[in-house]
């Protein structure tokens, strides 16, 4: 008799551990989630003072126009990119999408940044077009996204830790992609 209630409380213990692994895992990803949230909040509005600095900077660039196309097309790529990881914030594939949408975006803005000077000095553009730059909501973004990378690699190194990626495995816990 004292063999079965030795097993039974080993059984126990086993099955309390395993539902506490899952909820720790649980609860990291709403954390992703949660970031992820902020993430999407500061995407959108840099998204609107790039589109609106694009818009200002139009009348002025007149035939290099082919610039600010490309960031037009590389912002409407990081929102498709958003779309498809808010979806699943967890996901790796779609964080791999952004990460590269955004890389995409960079470049672009680089060469817009760079050509700009010499265009804004041949149109007499006005000083206000090169200080509203979007550059505050870029260094909010990357706190935010500072912040995801870190609930992600908790998440991801708490997978990875014996033996909570028995129960990682068996409830379909999957590693999740920063950005």
């Amino acid at each position: 008799m004292s063999t079965s209630w030795f097993t039974l409380i080993i059984a126990a213990t086993l099955l309390f551990w395993a539902v506490g692994a899952r909820n720790r895992l649980v609860r990291m990803r709403n954390d992703i989630t949660v970031c992820f949230g902020v993430v999407q909040t500061q995407l959108q509005q840099r998204h609107t003072l790039l589109v609106q600095w694009v818009e200002s900077l139009g009348p002025v660039l007149g035939e290099h126009a082919s610039e600010l196309i490309s960031v037009k097309a590389a912002c409407q790529q990081v929102q498709v990119a958003s779309e498809h990881l808010l979806a699943k914030p967890v996901a790796a594939q779609p964080a791999a999408s952004l990460r590269m949408a955004e890389e995409t975006l960079t470049a672009a803005r680089a060469r817009l940044t760079t050509a700009l000077p010499s265009w804004a000095a041949a149109a007499q553009a006005p000083q206000t077009l090169t200080t509203s730059d979007p550059t505050s909501a870029d260094n909010t973004l990357g706190f935010a996204r500072r912040e995801f990378n870190r609930a992600t690699q908790s998440y991801n190194d708490a997978l990875l830790e014996f033996p909570t990626w028995i129960v990682a495995g068996l409830f379909g816990f999957r590693a999740a992609g920063t950005l």
